[in-house]
C-alpha cells in the first residue's frame, strides 16, 4: 500500500482520539521497534471488532504499550475486561502508566507473565482474544487460548504474513518466522475452528471457534 492511499484510509476511518495518538507517538520514540504497536488503523478495526463481536471478557497476549489493549477496552460494553498479558516485565514502567492513565483504565487489567501459564489460572471463559506476543511460541499460546475460549468466540492472530517472510525461503531458518508458519499451517488444517486471513499491516489471522 502506497503512503498516500494509507493516508486516504486514515483520513476516511474513525479518528485514533488525542490520548491514543500521544501513545503511538511515544511508543515510537522511547521503545525499539515501535511499529509493534497496533496504530490508527488497526487500532479502530480491533475496537470495531469488539463492538461487533461484543465480548464480556478479552484475553489479549503481548501488551507492549498498550495500544492495542486501549481501542479493544474502548469497544467494550459496561462490566466487560479485557485482561491482557506481557511476557516482557521490562516493559511495565513504560506501559502501566499509559494504562491506569487511560480514560478506559477500569476496564483493563494488566498483568506481568507468560500467558500461557497464568492465564489458565484465572478461571475465566473468554469470548475473544488477541495473539500479538512471541512469534516463537505462537503455536503454544494457540492451544492456550483455544481452550479458554467459548464455543463460537473468536481469536485474533497479528503478524501472521511477518513482512511476507513466510514465503521468503531466505528466512526459512529464522526461529520467528518458523514460528508463525508453524502456527498458520496448524490453524489452517484444525477442523476446531474457521478462519481468515487479512493482509492488514503485516497480517491479521481471525478465527472463530467451532
Amino acid at each position: 500500500m502506497t503512503e498516500e492511499l494509507e493516508r486516504y484510509i486514515l483520513d476516511h476511518i474513525d479518528k485514533e482520539g488525542d490520548y491514543l495518538y500521544s501513545l503511538y507517538r511515544a511508543t515510537n520514540i522511547h521503545l525499539l521497534r515501535g511499529r509493534m504497536a497496533s496504530g490508527h488503523l488497526q487500532g479502530r478495526l480491533l475496537r470495531m471488532l469488539v463492538r461487533m463481536i461484543r465480548p464480556a471478557n478479552i484475553l489479549e497476549v503481548g501488551t507492549f504499550s498498550g495500544y492495542s489493549a486501549i481501542c479493544m477496552a474502548e469497544g467494550l460494553e459496561p462490566g466487560g475486561k479485557v485482561y491482557t498479558y506481557e511476557i516482557n516485565d521490562e516493559q511495565e514502567e513504560f506501559t502501566r502508566p499509559w494504562i491506569e492513565n487511560s480514560p478506559v483504565a477500569d476496564r483493563i487489567e494488566f498483568i506481568i507473565g507468560d500467558a500461557n501459564t497464568e492465564a489458565p489460572k484465572l478461571g475465566i471463559t473468554f469470548d475473544m482474544a488477541f495473539i500479538d506476543g512471541d512469534k516463537r511460541t505462537y503455536r503454544q499460546t494457540y492451544e492456550t487460548v483455544l481452550a479458554l475460549l467459548r464455543p463460537g468466540g473468536f481469536m485474533l492472530a497479528d503478524n501472521t504474513l511477518w513482512d511476507g517472510h513466510v514465503i521468503d525461503r531466505a528466512y526459512d531458518g529464522d526461529k520467528q518466522t518458523q514460528g508463525i508458519e508453524d502456527f498458520n499451517d496448524l490453524v489452517a488444517k484444525d477442523s476446531r475452528v474457521e478462519r481468515v486471513i487479512l493482509p492488514l499491516r503485516d497480517g491479521l489471522t481471525i478465527i472463530r471457534k467451532k
